[in-house]
């Protein structure tokens, strides 16, 4: 496997870098429609199969299906990189390691995953049962896949295998589980007045805003893993005016699935401190916990898998983002994830991937997806 992984190592990188070229930031259509017709096009040329589009209020999700599903390949082809990133981000090959926004997180797994696939394939192994669903929605939330992700995991989840192709975590480290995930709106109306002239008869929304901060940084329970965390806050008009609305976001992640019940519970539970204040709260834990436990199999099939390729050894981590492998363990679908890109810099300028490490992830997705198949 891994030798011809390393043969079509070019071939690879120029798919990656036409993907990397083709931006597609969550919720800009046009280019997310862009991002798919691409994908469309690199599985038909590789595989041989017509991929469907699946329409969205923000772009389509790509579904490469099978009649009978095996084993399913999920992943996302938006990207956190706003439109003109490019132009100052440009994709490059810099000394064996590739550069550009969306690259890491996860245009290379993207392209990794099809070749495994291919790759079987040109084995002579029968890779009709497994198909790919590239979602356009990750990056904020899932909201319109969620239910395809799901609808589509169920199918597999009896006695086959969800391969989510995530980034890895540091050095290659695949993620066995994840924390549940969720973002909460807390919205506080007051009253304004003139802050000098009169501001008792205001009602001060920043204040107020300042308790609840204070209230909702108790919620976390460091002993269970779950994280309640105040990350974005505005409030006011003017410098001279009591402010009368103010509003701030709160980041939630927790290990146990109890916990998403009581966070949820304590964020609706939220009363106001002053007199004549009042506060909504939206949101939820949107995503649920993927726990350990759905991945312990695959995790060892992907270490044997390794160590079968060239005796290499795997780490697996639990890690605190979520991802669409959630929503699949949390169904009941044996999920192993991170087996994308290896590299680092996700979101951000330095986001990176590293060229050597390209043909191994390729062999071993395709040796784990083929060990699968067999088992069934």
């Amino acid at each position: 496997m891994l030798a011809a992984a390393e043969a079509s190592l070019n071939e690879v990188l120029g798919d990656i870098e036409t993907l990397v070229n083709i931006e597609s930031p969550s919720r800009n259509v046009e280019q997310v429609t862009k991002s798919a017709v691409a994908l469309c096009e690199l599985s038909m040329r590789l595989l041989g199969r017509e991929a469907t589009l699946i329409e969205s209020s923000v772009g389509p999700h790509v579904h490469v299906g099978a009649s009978v599903p095996r084993v399913l390949i999920l992943g996302h082809h938006d990207t956190v990189h706003p439109m003109g990133t490019l132009a100052n981000q440009p994709f490059v090959n810099d000394n064996g390691v590739l550069r550009g926004p969306g690259v890491f997180d996860m245009k290379a797994g993207i392209v990794q995953a099809t070749y495994a696939v291919a790759l079987l394939a040109a084995q002579g192994v029968d890779t009709s049962g497994v198909e790919l669903l590239w979602t356009s929605d990750e990056e904020i939330g899932s909201q319109t896949s969620r239910q395809l992700i799901e609808d589509r995991a169920r199918m597999v989840a009896k006695s086959g295998a969800v391969l989510v192709l995530e980034p890895s975590a540091d050095g290659g480290a695949l993620k066995i589980a994840r924390k549940g995930t969720g973002t909460f709106e807390v919205r506080i109306t007051g009253r304004a007045s003139h802050a000098g002239l009169e501001p008792e008869k205001g009602v001060n929304a920043l204040i107020e805003l300042s308790h609840q901060v204070q209230r909702i940084s108790t919620f976390g329970d460091a002993s269970k893993g779950t994280t309640v965390t105040p990350t974005v806050a505005s409030a006011g008009t003017t410098d001279n005016t009591v402010p009368a609305e103010a509003r701030f976001l709160v980041d939630a992640r927790v290990v146990m699935p109890e916990e998403k019940a009581r966070v949820e519970a304590l964020m609706s539970s939220l009363t106001a401190h002053l007199p004549e204040a009042s506060i909504t709260v939206s949101g939820s834990l949107h995503r649920p916990p993927m726990h350990v436990s759905m991945a312990e199999e695959l995790f060892q099939v992907a270490l044997q898998a390794a160590k079968d390729i060239d005796g290499r050894t795997l780490g697996g981590v639990s890690v605190g983002g979520g991802s669409d492998g959630n929503f699949t363990a949390a169904i009941g679908a044996r999920t192993l994830d991170g087996l994308g890109a290896v590299g680092g810099g996700a979101h951000g300028l330095s986001e990176h991937v590293q060229v050597d490490t390209i043909a191994f992830r390729i062999a071993l997705l395709a040796e784990i997806i083929s060990r699968v198949l067999v088992a069934q």
